[in-house]
């Protein structure tokens, strides 16, 4: 009788023990901040001196800055694609900027303004795993504001077929030429802006002056489409505040056309004073500052984000909160924007054949800052080597998601932690555009192929620890090493399914 009682005295202090043990944390919300077109060296954390980033720097202060991580592909959809699938271009769906154009004209603005058919990227495809479907199914709310570029309207891409509960934004990379539209998406409907249509690439009245403000008013209206987009994030987290969310926040900028409120462009006129005119080129706005408007572009991006912090602090929800700070590829080479004179891929090789549309570090080298209270020590530095498709499994690993088997990423939580990390063997890109490209980290090496498609299959060699700026091809003392990455580039290409990304010179049909 005596250990009967024992026995149940014993189940019941276990019991009492086992319920009065401290709950699993909640999951965090998740914000992924994604840049468009910022270069690696274009805010203060990573070495900017002329364009102010306050918020973006006290990110990087309360949290962790990486200094080798890359994005998915030098351009705009095919690193969305890889950063939301976590697939490789060897391996994902899109690969390149694919404007489907068998539809019909879809470069004409104003017939695509008209006939959503013509509007959009070519999709991608219906049963595609996403991180807003993984993180659908685990009981978060999602939403993307800013500009998506993975399905046309109407299209089994669109975000809401693809795990996202709600989207704001552009819809279309070629419609975001215009940072004052006359409509941006909401969800499967059009939201009418209080803008006038204005085609990009339209140029100055003829007869005017290209040195007088007045010049340039048709390219400033009233509704900015940064800043309605900010608006509809910000009442995201606002009506999620009690829930836990995930909001990926896809800004246009600074991504051309030079565009931006009065009030940022005149913040750096007074700091670089008068300046040449940029009267426009292949399909961009002219503008009159040119420097002061792309300065002004990043600082407002800038102000978003510090926006964001704050009302995550005034909602009490900011400790619960992880944020992402990234960019989808390097800085552009046209439409008045002066990558020389901003040193915008310091400390990479700066302009054309360097930076965005190539494999290159100055094309792929992005800026990556994570921030997390209580869980990522404040003011660290991580040279961990990784890529947009670890963002996925890392995602998975916060919220304790089982990661889907066929990525090719590496959860990066470990590092955000200041634990173990698990490192790449090598990273890998393959780009079919600008004639063909291929590229591979692995350690200290960078292997690159250009021109594949006019039948250049020599592969490049640096040593990014002594040639950051890949100046020195130094394949032929390293044939071994070479050898290694010919056989990473083989092994990694698996043929698209879509005609427009296929190597016939890597032997597909």
């Amino acid at each position: 009788m005596k250990k009967l009682f024992l026995l149940i005295v014993v189940s019941l202090l276990f019991l009492w023990s086992c319920s009065n043990k401290e709950k699993p944390a909640k999951s965090p919300n998740i914000i992924y901040i994604l840049a468009d077109d910022l270069g690696y060296g274009e805010t203060g954390a990573y070495g900017q001196e002329k364009i102010l980033t306050p918020n973006i720097d006290k990110l990087a202060q309360t949290g962790m800055k990486f200094t080798q991580h890359y994005s998915g592909a030098p351009v705009c959809a095919p690193a969305r694609c890889v950063l939301l699938t976590g697939k490789h271009t060897g391996h994902a769906y899109i690969r390149g900027n694919d404007e489907w154009g068998e539809r019909g004209e879809v470069w004409n603005y104003l017939k695509a303004i008209k006939d959503p058919h013509l509007e959009g990227q070519r999709p991608i495809p219906a049963n595609t795993i996403t991180i807003a479907k993984l993180l659908k199914k685990a009981g978060y709310r999602t939403g993307i504001f800013g500009k998506w570029g993975l399905g046309a309207p109407g299209s089994e891409g669109v975000p809401t077929k693809q795990g996202f509960d709600y989207f704001y934004g552009y819809n279309c990379q070629r419609q975001a030429h215009n940072l004052y539209p006359p409509y941006l998406w909401e969800n499967d409907h059009k939201d009418m802006l209080d803008n006038e249509v204005v085609p990009p690439g339209t140029k100055l009245d003829p007869g005017t002056d290209p040195y007088h403000e007045a010049s340039y008013a048709k390219f400033r209206q009233k509704e900015y489409a940064p800043e309605k987009i900010h608006e509809k994030a910000i009442e995201f987290i606002k009506q999620n505040k009690d829930t836990t969310f995930f909001l990926y926040y896809a800004s246009p900028l600074p991504h051309l056309p030079l565009q931006v409120p009065k009030e940022y462009e005149d913040r750096y006129r007074k700091i670089f004073g008068d300046e040449e005119p940029y009267v426009g080129d292949k399909g961009y706005f002219p503008t009159r500052y040119p420097h002061a408007v792309y300065a002004g572009m990043i600082s407002c991006l800038d102000d978003q984000v510090g926006d964001i912090v704050m009302v995550l602090k005034n909602l009490g929800i900011y400790d619960n909160t992880i944020l992402f700070f990234s960019s989808d590829n390097g800085p552009t080479y046209l439409g008045g924007v002066d990558f020389d004179f901003f040193n915008s891929s310091v400390p990479f090789q700066n302009g054309y054949g360097h930076t965005k549309g190539f494999v290159y570090e100055g094309g792929i080298r992005i800026p990556f800052i994570a921030a997390w209270p209580g869980h990522i020590e404040p003011g660290t530095e991580s040279d961990h080597v990784s890529a947009f498709y670890d963002v996925l499994p890392t995602f998975c690993d916060i919220t304790n998601i089982e990661t889907p088997e066929n990525t090719d990423g590496i959860s990066f939580l470990p590092a955000l932690l200041g634990e173990k990390q698990l490192k790449h063997e090598f990273l890998y890109w393959e780009f079919p555009s600008y004639k063909g490209q291929q590229a591979v980290r692995m350690g200290k090496w960078k292997g690159v192929r250009k021109n594949i498609f006019k039948g250049n299959m020599h592969i490049e060699l640096y040593d990014l620890e002594t040639d950051i700026r890949e100046e020195h091809d130094v394949s032929a003392e390293h044939p071994g090493i070479v050898a290694h990455i010919k056989q990473i580039m083989i092994s990694q290409h698996v043929p698209s399914a879509n005609p427009k990304f296929k190597f016939p010179q890597l032997g597909d049909e």
